[in-house]
């Protein structure tokens, strides 16, 4: 499997990653569980390294990428994604406050079976929340260990320019079949 960097953040990966969304969110009824396990790890033992879920997929996505690549660690990359209050009565409302972020991370944590989120996005800009705070909130986590690398999901430029002053943005992706960007 061919590698690439991911910019100058020293992250290198499978040039093709595994998309978890697709397990427990958006196409149709979950697959099973240990169906789940076995095609992830599967995924990792063709060579791919690079494996990407969400707190927005719901949380048994991320527990089953946790669980299935428990026995790689050090040798797999996962990315997760925050930006959502999923616990609002109105649904799925955006929420980068730094407290949310804190929140949801701890919970990214445990489910995901690490001390250390590889590549966090932000999965949607949050229009109620400068972007300075949201990468300074990711900037104290990555000086807490808890984040090694900062991403943004469907950004413009000016704003990942705002971001990357305050924390460095490692990658960057985008919607509408374009491939992911980094920095």
């Amino acid at each position: 499997m061919q590698r690439r960097a991911l910019g100058k953040s020293g992250l290198e990966v499978s040039s093709i990653g595994y998309g978890a969304m697709g397990l427990s969110h958006g196409y149709g009824p979950a697959t099973d569980r240990q169906q789940a396990i076995t095609l992830v790890r599967a995924a990792f033992e063709r060579g791919v390294t690079f494996f990407d879920t969400a707190q927005i997929y719901g949380a048994e996505n991320e527990e089953i990428v946790g669980e299935a690549l428990a026995p790689f660690r050090g040798k797999a990359l996962i990315a997760t994604k925050f930006g959502f209050d999923l616990d609002a009565p109105a649904g799925q409302v955006l929420n980068s406050r730094p407290e949310n972020i804190r929140k949801v991370t701890e919970g990214s944590l445990r489910r995901l079976r690490v001390d250390t989120i590889d590549l966090y996005y932000q999965h949607r800009v949050d229009p109620n929340v400068p972007i300075d705070d949201v990468a300074g909130t990711v900037k104290e986590l990555n000086a807490e260990g808890k984040v090694r690398h900062f991403g943004l999901s469907e950004a413009g430029v000016q704003t990942i320019r705002r971001a990357h002053a305050v924390q460095p943005v490692a990658s960057c992706g985008f919607r509408g079949g374009r491939a992911n960007r980094s920095l």
